[in-house]
């Protein structure tokens, strides 16, 4: 298995971290790299006979930074490596997989990158929880994007120049986006991939995580907007237009139009209404796809903080700081 190795990036991932790092630990080359934990993930890779990678926080981190690091070193410490399972701290990955993918890529040399089924450990401990559950379920077939567990050639991923390390959200569909600029195919298969725990219970996490794909959606339009793929400029626009100019319009103009400007506001039952049924042909419980949907239309509010937020940095000249929004796991 010298030809396939792991990169596992995490930060206090305690327990979870455990479970990740033992499910590759003996079947492959792997690289743990931690980006300033403060329990005890790195003794915990160290003995598991993991290849720990500390990175250097006087730099801003970013995942995207962890993954290029991991993989610079996955390849000193493998000349022959073929293929990179990159995975993040918080999942598991599954029994067969790493051979299943590596037989996948074996078999289409017009494959970059693969990824399969990847669920929740416990998607009934909250909403939150099932959202993330909801959310992993992409089509099977072609795809444009996998998350950031994925299997990957590692001639592709140097070819590209790896994640781009600046980026603080959504650093995989950019990735995937330039693998398949460079003609290659993205596919997910069928196949359990990995189990994954969100660990969000609260009210507060789901706020931070739609403020981060905001910030995703405009960083990622201002990159690649403009080319081709059009990538994020129509997430862009739906929160320009949910997030902002709705409730903007129907506030603003309440005064001037004696309160008829607040009937724009009945336009959200109307949009909860059509994201509920598109929900339905995958979503099996109507609670869940409901709940989900309202997630969906209430996350325009947030994602507009983070939208501003991009913007506003961009003006001013400051760097961004990732958003964090997980809970500290326990070693």
């Amino acid at each position: 298995m010298s030809r396939i190795g792991v990169v596992a990036i995490g930060r206090n991932e305690g327990d979870r971290l455990r479970l990740g790092l033992g499910s590759v630990a003996g079947r492959a080359a792997v690289v743990y790299v931690d980006s300033g934990s403060t329990d005890d993930s790195v003794a915990l890779a160290r003995s598991l006979g993991v290849e720990v990678v500390n990175l250097d926080m006087s730099t801003p981190f970013t995942a995207a930074r962890a993954r290029n690091a991991g993989f610079d070193r996955l390849r000193e410490l493998c000349p022959d490596l073929e293929y990179v399972q990159f995975i993040d701290g918080d999942c598991e990955v599954a029994p067969a997989w790493l051979e299943r993918a590596a037989a996948e890529l074996d078999r289409r040399p017009d494959l970059a990158a693969v990824c399969g089924t990847l669920r929740e450990r416990f998607p009934d401990a909250s909403i939150y929880n099932r959202f993330r559950d909801i959310e992993w379920d992409i089509p099977l077939g072609e795809v444009k994007a996998c998350s950031g567990n994925m299997f990957v050639r590692a001639g592709a991923t140097a070819a590209v120049g790896g994640f781009d390390p600046g980026l603080i959200a959504a650093e995989d569909d950019e990735f995937c986006l330039r693998l398949r600029r460079a003609g290659w195919t993205i596919v997910r298969l069928p196949d359990d991939m990995a189990t994954h725990d969100a660990a969000m219970t609260r009210a507060s996490q789901w706020w931070k995580r739609a403020v981060r794909c905001g910030f995703a959606y405009a960083n990622g339009a201002a990159l690649h907007g403009r080319g081709p793929e059009r990538h994020f400029v129509r997430e862009q626009r739906r929160v320009v237009v949910w997030g902002l100019g709705v409730p903007l319009a129907a506030l603003g103009l309440a005064w001037p139009t004696a309160g008829a400007s607040l009937a724009l506001l009945a336009l959200y039952p109307l949009q909860l209404a059509k994201t509920y049924w598109g929900l339905r042909r995958r979503v099996p419980r109507r609670r869940h796809a409901l709940a989900y949907a309202a997630s969906c239309v209430a996350g325009r509010l947030p994602e507009a903080v983070g939208l501003a937020k991009f913007y506003l940095g961009r003006v001013r000249g400051t760097q961004a700081r990732i958003i964090e929004y997980k809970t500290k796991g326990t070693v």
